[in-house]
């Protein structure tokens, strides 16, 4: 069997139980009594366990059979749940999850495990793992393999009639002990293997357990096979050694020394009647087969997956991509046939042109829903790295999660991981209080961190908030007035939030000492900018002594966008429709003057202007009666941005300007329009400053 085919399956299955252990296994600390939760984090365990084993990795397939082991006694009460057990379980985890990452690098998946295997072998036994004697003996059973046991196979008088009449035709019969690793995991799937092999070589005519007690798995580690052939005995034994977790073989020869009790068959017919008796017998080892193939099965070979109950199939994420880019191509060229058909003004034409982009569009919103991905995949990873976090600062956290069903596209996905992680790890080292100071201010000792998701329009938001100490407007404004951030003047005149969106500020850390957690000099700005660069932001409140939020904004999706087609002069921009609050013609003398900086009155709030053509250095014309205005905002700052005209609304696809332009300002990206012009799409973020 090629396994190749089925290896991006095989990781993203270990993926999801190992991220399943991870849950389950927090949530037995908090319930250590609660035996339902052994038995989720066993049976993904067993899973991953078979499926290793099938794809030929021992050493996650052992590790992990180990790790079944100590979770086989918890739910056997043989062993009680301890932060002790927990630990190890979780190094475990750590590891297998280095294993993976390594198979999915490309590597061999080989990882020195020698302690973490000695440990668990130690808490199966119930011993501590501090003991250094327990220890040794724990390696020795690790080492240890039984030599295989003598077995004897007693014939009826069939089979020796059988044998005889085989004999007399050239025939040996042979009988082979094969002894299993005392490590093997799939004890069904290796006797299916076997007994292929020895198919090849001959008839098996008798197996010493029966079929079906090697069927169940109902034995230890040996069984004996009895077969007719031609084939000399050295090379039998060869070829039984070959097969994987095979630990011996021993061939010998059948002799039957006492006479035959009872008549043998008269006729010439006893061949075939013995190859019929050896048919049944193949008959009932291919049992063996198709019994050894669904416990591969159930143990979990990495197939692909179609689940029929809730008709779900995996999808390479890269074809998922290669379609989309094709369905960019067909949005550029449904754009182009709109504008023909208008242009042309038949009747038909347009009836069918209408008709394309309505089933283009549904097209659109399937494409897209297949690329959403819901966020508790980033999700996920934090709980066990927040129970890390808190241990190494000896505090005590609970977090909450909410919305984690919330859906973004994978692109976004991809690239909002590190950012959540730096604010998580923000929170809980610079936002929550230590036990004994949370006392002395009348709060529970616990702190709470709550990550929270949803939908609003076209974008999703994502909270991270906690109940701690807050941010010091005084301490931000000191710190940030001695870095040179903002100066002193200008400090006085900022709100809150203001004063909050300061840490943002590259270089920016308030941290009084520097910890491997947070305070490095790094600050947030890095998060800053990669939220940005999805065309998101990012806002924060905080209440002195009651704790602080951070809100991101994210778009749903970053390859069609929807946007107002302006222009300037000869020139088409695009403006998202995400930024935009509306627009609107406004007459010149309505345009004030303030601090060197043309502003209008939108609404009792007074917009700064910004004359497109200036800021893109387009070639100006004189002084209109009347501007187009487009009223943009990033978070609680607006501006208006003048053009010449507004063109319309249109759904475009977002193309990068590749690696030589990267640094264009207010640019983030281009399309292709309808007749085939290029519009630039405008970065409002940037404009608004």
């Amino acid at each position: 069997m090629e396994l190749n085919q089925y290896l991006e399956v095989f990781i993203e299955e270990s993926k999801e139980h190992l991220q399943t252990c991870n849950v389950q296994l927090l949530e037995l600390e908090k319930k250590p009594d609660d035996l339902s939760i052994v038995n989720e984090i066993f049976r993904s365990a067993h899973t991953l366990k078979g499926m290793a084993a099938t794809m030929g990795y021992e050493d996650l397939a052992n590790l992990t059979h180990q790790m079944e082991n100590v979770l086989d006694a918890i739910r056997n009460n043989k062993l009680k749940v301890s932060s002790q057990i927990l630990d190890v379980v979780f190094m475990a985890v750590d590891d297998l999850e280095a294993m993976v990452m390594s198979i999915a690098e490309g590597g061999d998946g080989k990882r020195e495990v020698t302690e973490i295997v000695k440990k668990l072998a130690l808490l199966e036994k119930g011993e501590s793992i501090d003991s250094m004697k327990a220890q040794e003996e724990a390696a020795a059973a690790v080492m240890e393999i039984e030599s295989p046991r003598s077995q004897a196979a007693e014939y009826d008088q069939f089979e020796q009639t059988v044998i005889q009449q085989s004999k007399e035709q050239g025939y040996s019969c042979f009988e082979i002990s094969v002894s299993l690793r005392e490590d093997c995991l799939l004890k069904a799937a290796r006797v299916f293997m076997v007994f292929e092999v020895l198919e090849k070589c001959g008839e098996v005519i008798k197996s010493v357990p029966a079929v079906e007690v090697l069927e169940e798995e109902n034995f230890d580690h040996d069984f004996l096979v009895s077969i007719v052939t031609k084939e000399p005995q050295e090379d039998i034994k060869k070829k039984v050694l070959k097969v994987s977790e095979v630990a011996n073989v021993d061939v010998h020869l059948v002799e039957l020394h006492k006479s035959l009790e009872g008549p043998l068959p008269e006729e010439d017919e006893s061949v075939p009647a013995r190859m019929d008796s050896t048919e049944e017998n193949a008959e009932k080892v291919s049992s063996v087969s198709s019994q050894a193939a669904e416990t591969v099965k159930k143990e979990g070979s990495p197939s692909k997956q179609v689940n029929a109950g809730n008709k779900t199939i995996r999808v390479n994420i890269e074809r998922l991509d290669i379609l989309m880019n094709l369905f960019e191509e067909l949005v550029i060229d449904r754009g182009r046939l709109e504008q023909i058909s208008k242009e042309l003004g038949h009747p038909e034409l347009n009836e069918t042109v209408e008709r394309m982009s309505r089933i283009s569009g549904d097209l659109q919103n399937i494409i897209l829903n297949m690329r959403m991905v819901p966020v508790e995949t980033v999700f996920n990873r934090f709980p066990r790295m927040i129970r890390q976090l808190a241990r190494d600062l000896n505090k005590k956290i609970e977090l909450e999660i909410i919305g984690a069903e919330t859906e973004l596209d994978r692109t976004v996905i991809d690239e909002i991981g590190d950012p959540l992680v730096h604010l998580l790890r923000n929170a809980i080292d610079h936002g929550i209080e230590t036990p004994e100071i949370r006392r002395q201010n009348g709060k529970p000792d616990e702190g709470k961190v709550t990550l929270k998701a949803y939908h609003s329009g076209n974008h999703v938001f994502i909270e991270i908030s906690d109940n701690g100490g807050g941010i010091s407007r005084e301490k931000v404004l000191k710190k940030a007035i001695s870095q040179g951030v903002v100066s002193e003047e200008a400090a006085s005149a900022l709100t809150d939030r203001q004063v909050y969106e300061l840490i943002l500020a590259s270089g920016f850390s308030t941290a009084e000492t520097i910890s491997d957690i947070s305070g490095r000099g790094v600050g947030l700005d890095v998060v800053k900018a990669t939220i940005e660069s999805l065309g998101g932001s990012i806002t924060i409140d905080s209440v002195l002594g009651e704790g602080s939020t951070f809100s991101i904004q994210l778009p749903l999706t970053l390859s069609i966008i929807s946007v107002m087609l302006v222009e300037v002069e000869k020139e088409k921009y695009a403006i998202p429709l995400s930024s935009i609050i509306e627009t609107a013609i406004i007459k010149r003398e309505d345009i004030l003057n303030a601090h060197n900086q043309q502003v209008i009155d939108f609404r009792g709030k007074v917009v700064p202007l910004l004359f497109l053509e200036e800021v893109f250095q387009v070639a100006q014309r004189g002084e209109d009666e009347f501007y187009s205005v487009v009223i943009v905002r990033k978070g609680d700052r607006m501006a208006g941005l003048v053009v010449d005209s507004f063109i319309g609304q249109q759904e475009v696809v977002l193309k990068s300007l590749g690696n030589y332009l990267t640094d264009v300002f207010a640019i983030s990206g281009a399309t292709i329009l309808g007749d085939g012009q290029v519009a630039l799409i405008v970065d409002c973020n940037a404009l608004i400053k």
